[in-house]
């Protein structure tokens, strides 16, 4: 069926940019605070109460909404949340599904499918910027089940994302924790670069095969894995591969310090990967780098340049370290923090797989809701 046969009303949202506004609890949502299957408010631009009721005076966004962006980049797809105060951004759709033809979360699963998502970059190819008109988006055809499957599809498929959202809850719990810990436990002082070294990436882009290892660009390294990710063939030494449990700082652009949880893959140019010095440990590494992030980002914007960055002789500052006894204490706490947050991030990607495998079969009847829900049980 066509996306307005499933939906009540689909509404293009493009409008100018409004000044941040603080404090104002309303929220415009781009496709920057569109990730995974939920809204980033951190990444949301706050507004303004009058630019708020501007924006959603044609449809103000209710519950079970879909938000769909249609241009930079084309795809992401979210369901809007009970919180209510939430204006779509620029060159996004506001789909309301008819609840009378299709399940709200099993049309959001439906449009997130890497199948579909595919079919949905096939489509907005062939001009400068990639992008779906809203004809487009209002034509475009997915298969639907009945109402009763899908909205059993969807409750599988619940289940999982449910299970991803905890994981991401104790991630970042786990990392609220260590950073408090490292923060009370810091009498000492040492250069960052006695800590580790900084390894550059290499420019794993050029002449990419579309096979192999995953390329990591700053891109990956601040919204994941997407359809615009490069793969690439070349063998790498292995200070220029990422393993789960690396450590990655991206030091131009928007600076990110991220640990690495996926498979091995290619490390670009503008990303250092962070070796902690002799036998310290990865948390310690992290922590120190952490200290700095905010400064490091300052120097970034304070760069005449097209693309801000930091330079190798900022990495000589200084950062508080735990002293040797206070090192002893707290190793055993911080590692087993810093294991059960890598931890939880692998098993999401595992849970996220499946997720992705399940659906189209659900959907074709490949596999039927009980065989999944049998399956399932051996991961949850």
């Amino acid at each position: 069926m066509r996306l307005d046969e499933l939906c009540l009303d689909i509404v293009d949202c493009e409008h100018k940019t409004a000044p941040i506004s603080a404090g104002g609890g309303y929220f415009a949502v781009g496709t920057p605070a569109m990730q995974g299957n939920r809204i980033n408010f951190v990444e949301a631009r706050e507004i303004s109460q009058e630019t708020f009721h501007v924006w959603t005076k044609r449809m103000r966004p209710a519950e079970g909404d879909l938000l769909f962006a249609r241009e930079a980049p084309v795809g992401p797809v979210v369901r809007i949340p009970s919180r209510l105060n939430v204006a779509p951004g620029q060159r996004t759709v506001l789909l309301r599904p008819n609840p009378s033809v299709t399940d709200s979360r099993f049309l959001y699963y439906a449009i997130a499918a890497p199948s579909t998502q595919r079919r949905i970059q096939d489509l907005s190819m062939g001009s400068t910027v990639a992008h779906l008109n809203v004809a487009d988006v209002r034509s475009f055809e997915l298969p639907v089940p009945t109402l009763a499957e899908q909205r059993a599809i969807a409750e599988v498929l619940g289940v999982l994302d449910d299970k991803i959202a905890a994981n991401s809850k104790l991630v970042t719990t786990t990392d609220e924790l260590s950073q408090a810990v490292y923060a009370a436990n810091r009498s000492s002082s040492a250069s960052l670069v006695s800590l580790a070294s900084f390894v550059n990436g290499r420019n794993f882009t050029k002449d990419a095969t579309g096979t192999g290892r995953v390329v990591v660009r700053i891109s990956e390294l601040n919204s994941g894995l997407g359809n615009s990710t490069v793969l690439n063939d070349l063998e790498a030494p292995d200070d220029n591969l990422a393993n789960p449990g690396d450590i990655l700082f991206a030091w131009s652009g928007s600076l990110t310090v991220k640990r690495w949880t996926l498979p091995s893959a290619l490390i670009n140019q503008h990303i250092f990967k962070v070796l902690p010095t002799g036998d310290l440990p990865h948390w310690l590494a992290y922590q120190a780098l952490l200290t700095k992030l905010r400064e490091f980002k300052a120097i970034a914007a304070d760069k005449a340049t097209t693309m801000g960055h930091i330079q190798r002789r900022h990495l000589e500052v200084d950062v508080p370290v735990p002293t040797d006894e206070e090192m002893a204490r707290i190793n055993p706490l911080m590692q087993g923090l810093w294991d059960r947050g890598i931890a939880a991030e692998q098993e999401s990607q595992t849970l996220a797989e499946l997720r992705d495998t399940l659906l189209p079969a659900l959907m074709d009847g490949t596999i039927r809701v009980k065989d999944a829900v049998a399956h399932m049980e051996g991961v949850l």
